[in-house]
């Protein structure tokens, strides 16, 4: 009796833990045949747990919407993470999470047990956040919903305002929520416009109902932080530059942000800055704070301009007498 009571709670939490599962799957995580499989799931219902089945050699198990939100089956490094998660959550930029993160870690810690307490405890006492104020906040019901049509490969249609204020319609296939330190991107591929598109995602007001169901292309990129990366520092600007900084690509990483550009080795001492900016005068300001030696690999036409900053440097200081 207890051994199969151990197995039910082992398939309720790959079910957590999973969208779907084949029987076959399941049977080998468990160590038991599809047939004693099939035996649990039926046990799992009668306990009120609603797990989807779906037939055909394509078809699975899956944790369903129930009337009520099941028991979580959490380990110790997966509790621990998410109460520091939830209490990070609450000094974040997505609208109306503040107060849901403060009663969810408030019902956590209540059932932790004391090592686990103590190990929160620790890491909260003993940790200070430095943490940028978000530069838009987002709704969570427009986050959540941006996720969901990710996952399930629906179609999206939502309403997008641009940099200039201007409101377009857009019909796109949603690949992945890409966040950075101060904005989450949606990376998906624009179906008008036959391209990847990033946008951010506090411009988007999503406008239901969604879908069809499309097949997952193949993404824009391997690596889509750094994707974003791009679009953001660089490709969404009118005057853009290759500058070689003094200093090593993992220096770099360190001292910027996503939103300065792109980093590319060079050497040991030096790695070449992509970037943008809105106009040749905010570059040199933007190159100027990053407090680095540096040298203009392109375009050219920048080092006129910060001739003209150097004098007008000059011409101030010597004002100043």
């Amino acid at each position: 009796m207890l051994e199969t009571s151990a197995r039910l709670l082992r398939l309720l939490s790959l079910l957590q833990a999973h969208r779907e599962w084949t029987g076959p799957e399941l049977a080998r995580r468990l160590g038991v045949t599809p047939r004693t499989v099939r035996r649990d799931v039926d046990r799992l219902r009668e306990l009120g747990y609603p797990v989807d089945a779906s037939p055909g050699t394509g078809g699975g198990y899956q944790l369903g919407a129930g009337a009520e939100l099941p028991p979580l089956l959490l380990d110790d490094d997966e509790a621990v993470a998410v109460a520091v998660g939830l209490r990070t959550a609450a000094g974040q930029g997505i609208e109306g999470i503040a107060d849901s993160s403060v009663r969810a870690l408030a019902k956590l810690e209540q059932v932790l047990p004391s090592r686990l307490r103590r190990r929160v405890g620790a890491l909260n006492a003993f940790t200070v956040p430095l943490l940028r104020t978000p530069a838009a906040r987002i709704d969570a019901a427009v986050l959540t919903e941006l996720a969901n049509a990710c996952r399930d490969c629906e179609r999206l249609r939502f309403a997008y305002e641009d940099h200039g204020g201007a409101t377009t319609r857009r019909t796109v296939e949603p690949h992945r929520l890409v966040c950075t330190e101060r904005r989450w991107y949606l990376v998906a591929w624009d179906v008008d416009r036959a391209d990847w598109r990033t946008f951010r995602a506090d411009r988007i007001r999503p406008t239901p109902p969604h879908g069809p169901r499309f097949a997952p292309r193949t993404p824009p990129a391997e690596d889509l932080a750094a994707y974003v990366s791009r679009g953001v520092s660089t490709r969404a600007y009118g005057t853009r530059a290759v500058i070689r900084l003094h200093m090593s690509a993992e220096e770099a990483r360190e001292t910027l942000s996503p939103a300065d550009g792109t980093v590319e080795p060079v050497d040991e001492g030096h790695c070449l800055l992509r970037t943008g900016a809105g106009s040749p005068e905010v570059m040199v300001i933007h190159v100027m704070l990053m407090g680095v030696e540096f040298d203009i690999v392109e375009p050219v036409e920048l080092i006129e301009q910060f001739r003209v900053v150097r004098d007008r440097f000059t011409r101030t200081i010597d004002r100043a007498g």
